[in-house]
């Protein structure tokens, strides 16, 4: 019998040195992982710093919501909001620095574990070639050739020695590798994280930007007096009632027969938005019925894909029909049989014809179209029921409103399709 290393265990050698050529990536920092755990943790208390003065903005705009609507209140509102926004994107900011170190960290470990994985192979090398020395006799030999049988029988311990010792290094190489493997897919996500960061920074930028235009576009038509601005406020109220009511109308009017077997089940799709608070529901309201439900979200909120699918449609109702309707909306099909509107944004991130994935950023929520203040209006249809079609209207004479349209019977209750909710 001859003490020989089995030759999977070269091929697993190897391929493990194949695949650490594959893996190399360069060190991103000179940094100690110390200094910039550090600059992590000071990231971190920024963020949190800035997040707490964001809620004291969005206490400042709750609190105004609830007061009677006035030119100087609406100014004041956009100058929080202005506020606010330029600290969402402090925060952003802070938040792509923090990525940016972690990317580092990731990448200081990355380059510890590929040193390790090149010194065990250094030592496997050793011991393979200490059992080839070993084992080019046989058992047999050393014994009929030695002349004292204790270096023989330490011979052999010694085989079975480096034997064990190679085991143990390969073992060590294959657990170092699969570390290595999951420390490169958490670097891909955190920079996949970190280009997403980058992207919402540009929206949030444009958002400031048309707080800003908002602002001097109601001073220039109110002249910054308060009744030239009661005065536009019935004005826009008359004209999104009537619109409102002709719209419901001719909803009425188209025909759609409900097959409850299409549905899917319950808590198919997930929360358009991080964090859930609702301000209206699905129902009958101020005398009439409101076709979806309205979460909390200030000017500039991240609002996601519920579930995978296809951009039907996007558009702006303030173009035909100023603080009439939906406002900036986007319609989804998704891939369950059910459709789902977001309405009232202040910026849209993706276009018609985009497939979006569950919990994408599609836009940012708003205070467009028919909206006393800020946040996201959700519909959710059936998807064979809803359609963007174009609407003209009496209210706005010789403007033609583009949006999604649904026959009554094809609107759902969004909650019943959306995860449990405890207010």
């Amino acid at each position: 019998m001859q003490y020989k290393i089995s030759l999977s265990a070269f091929w697993l050698v190897g391929f493990l040195a194949f695949s650490v050529l594959l893996l190399s990536t360069p060190n991103l920092s000179a940094q100690t992982a110390e200094e910039l755990q550090n600059r992590i943790l000071e990231k971190d208390q920024d963020i949190s710093r800035l997040e707490a003065e964001i809620a004291k903005y969005q206490n400042e705009l709750n609190s105004l919501s609830k007061q009677k609507s006035s030119l100087a209140g609406s100014i004041k509102e956009l100058d929080i909001t202005r506020r606010k926004l330029a600290t969402d994107i402090l925060v952003t900011e802070k938040k792509i620095e923090k990525t940016s170190l972690m990317i580092g960290t990731l990448s200081s470990d990355i380059g510890n574990k590929e040193k390790s994985i090149r010194n065990n192979q250094e030592s496997i090398k050793l011991d393979i070639r200490r059992t080839h020395e070993l084992e080019t006799q046989s058992i047999l030999e050393i014994i009929l050739a030695g002349d004292d049988f204790t270096v023989v029988w330490n011979d052999i311990d010694n085989i079975a020695s480096v034997r064990q010792r190679l085991r143990t290094q390969i073992v060590r190489l294959q657990e170092t590798k699969l570390g290595l493997e999951d420390t490169r897919a958490i670097t891909v996500a955190t920079k996949d994280e970190f280009d997403g960061l980058k992207i919402q920074l540009a929206a949030q930028q444009k958002i400031v930007v048309q707080n800003k235009n908002e602002k001097n576009k109601l001073l220039t038509q109110t002249k910054n007096n308060e009744a030239n601005y009661q005065k536009l406020l019935k004005d826009r109220i008359a004209k999104r009632e009537a619109l409102e009511k002709e719209l419901q109308d001719y909803e009425a009017q188209l025909r759609f027969i409900l097959d409850p077997s299409t549905l899917p089940s319950a808590g198919v799709l997930s929360w358009p938005l991080d964090s859930i608070f609702v301000t209206s529901p699905y129902g009958p309201r101020w005398g009439g019925y409101h076709r979806g439900v309205d979460f909390r979200a200030a000017v500039g909120t991240p609002v996601k894909a519920a579930a995978d699918g296809t951009v039907k449609g996007a558009g702006d109702t303030d173009i035909c029909c100023p603080g009439a309707s939906f406002g900036k909306w986007i319609l989804i099909e998704h891939n369950n049989g059910l459709s789902s509107t977001s309405a009232h944004l202040s910026l849209i991130s993706v276009m018609e014809g985009q497939k979006v994935t569950r919990g994408q950023i599609i836009g940012y929520s708003g205070n467009t179209g028919s909206s006393t203040g800020p946040h996201l209006h959700f519909s959710v249809y059936v998807s064979s029921g809803v359609k963007v079609d174009s609407f003209e209207s009496k209210s706005y004479p010789g403007i033609i409103l583009v949006q999604p349209i649904s026959a009554l019977k094809a609107y759902l209750e969004p909650m019943y399709y959306l995860p449990p909710y405890k207010n």
